[in-house]
């Protein structure tokens, strides 16, 4: 009789047992008619040529990517920048290439270098503020080029500089200070040019767009380097700019274009494996973005060989910006 116990409490606790574990099984197994989303890798947006400087400009329902392009050797560690180039995307995901809209050799008072620019519509006519190397003041200097379309071709709209070296001695020496020009249009009609590296300048222009109208000023930032980006939202003006290097991206607020400026704090951290982090930050159907670039391709990206990645861009309810997220996976 007590073997039959035994026997019958062996039984029921490996019933028990069974039970338990196909209870268990049943609930960490999939349903099979589950699927998984495949997540694409789209940061860098562009990966058969290094891009770098992005600006950005959204016209009738579609963004316009404006970049350089770096071309250095592997072997060459300083910036060979040739011409810029241009995107456009009406979707932020898929970007298609279009025809060089611009290069240094299209100003004939220019060197070599294309560096940073932006593009702004203004009455049907494309304005594109541009860094490159003065031909015969010493320096780098601001340019600007004009088109009736938002791919070009631009020409020359002023047959010299509209910024030189010489201009801005009296706040420093160096021969690079004069570049990365950013221009808003604000509210009133009224245009601001912003630019520089060590300091941060700007000036109002003229309706004509290529000329400045009154006389240079300053804003004193703490630890800028360069990339100042102006943009708005609601009744907030920001200005977020290279900070320190290698570089961070900061940014200040205000009420006003022209300041007080408030400093706020990082908006986004090193760019990996790039010495330099330049923005542009713009709102495309009801989400805002942060453009940016880093030396993202392997095996040769870095400082001189860079890649423009995007990610969202979101904001706090008293209206500072959150810390930008990096992220491989980009807009999809």
């Amino acid at each position: 009789m007590k073997s039959t116990v035994n026997i019958l409490a062996v039984c029921l606790l490996s019933s028990v047992l069974w039970n338990c574990s196909s209870e268990k099984k049943e609930k960490t197994q999939a349903p099979a008619n589950t699927s998984v989303k495949e997540v694409k890798i789209n940061n860098p947006i562009i990966t058969d040529k290094f891009t770098a400087d992005p600006a950005a400009l959204v016209y009738n329902d579609t963004v316009y990517l404006y970049a350089g392009h770096d071309e250095a050797p592997d072997d060459f560690n300083f910036y060979r920048m040739n011409e810029w180039l241009v995107y456009s995307s009406s979707d932020m995901v898929n970007w298609e290439e279009h025809p060089v809209p611009l290069k240094p050799a299209d100003f004939e008072w220019a060197a070599h270098s294309a560096w940073a620019a932006q593009v702004i519509e203004r009455n049907g006519k494309f304005y594109w503020y541009v860094t490159v190397e003065h031909g015969s003041i010493p320096g780098k200097s601001i340019g600007v080029a004009v088109a009736d379309s938002p791919v070009g071709p631009f020409k020359d709209a002023l047959g010299k500089a509209l910024i030189t070296n010489d201009m801005t001695t009296d706040k420093t020496q160096i021969s690079w200070d004069d570049i990365d020009p950013t221009v808003y249009i604000d509210d009133d009609g009224q245009a601001y040019l912003y630019w520089g590296n060590t300091a941060c300048y700007w000036a109002k222009l003229k309706d004509n767009m290529i000329e400045l109208d009154g006389e240079i000023h300053s804003v004193d930032l703490p630890n800028f380097t360069e990339a100042p980006w102006i943009h708005k939202r609601g009744d907030w003006y920001y200005l977020s700019y290279a900070y320190q290097f290698p570089e961070k991206t900061a940014y200040a607020m205000s009420k006003s274009i022209t300041g007080p400026w408030e400093y706020k704090g990082i908006l986004n951290e090193l760019a990996g494996n790039s010495n330099t982090n330049h923005q542009a930050i713009i709102e495309f159907n009801n989400q805002w973005y942060f453009i940016y670039h880093t030396g993202g391709i392997q095996p040769n990206g870095g400082s001189f060989r860079r890649s423009v990645c995007i990610d969202e861009l979101h904001y706090n309810p008293d209206g500072t910006m959150k810390r930008v997220i990096m992220t491989s996976e980009g807009i999809q």
